[in-house]
């Protein structure tokens, strides 16, 4: 069983920034599909960001540009560095993991087995 974990969630004001990192206990994690998802509340958990096991990233539009996802390979972590967040940016974040090298688009909850417990983030305007 896949076991994720993630942190880095709080606080901060609109326009700041804030750095989520994902602890997988998959021993291909690196090699592997990852993702970051958000669900506010009342919505859907949407796909934000995926990265394969190449490294090719997928973004969607609404963080394009301010939001990169990437494998730190020294602090074994999926990171995902959030910056110009807007108060739109407010929800869970999860990480997630999917057992094949390639990722799939959209970026969608189907496509991937394991998943993180979430960490909040509130963007405040």
């Amino acid at each position: 069983q896949v076991q994720l974990v993630e942190s880095g969630g709080g606080s901060v004001q609109a326009g700041g920034s804030r750095r989520l990192s994902c602890a997988a206990s998959a021993s291909n994690w690196r090699s592997s599909c990852m993702a970051w998802f958000r669900q506010a509340p009342g919505k859907e958990r949407e796909g934000v960001a995926s990265i394969d096991g190449f490294g090719t990233t997928i973004y969607a539009d609404s963080v394009k540009g301010r939001f990169t996802v990437s494998k730190d390979n020294a602090e074994n972590t999926l990171t995902l560095q959030m910056n110009s967040l807007k108060p739109e940016d407010t929800a869970v974040y999860y990480c997630a993991y999917r057992n094949l090298v390639r990722c799939a688009t959209p970026i969608a909850t189907r496509y991937f087995s394991a998943w993180g417990q979430g960490t909040q983030v509130t963007v405040s305007s």
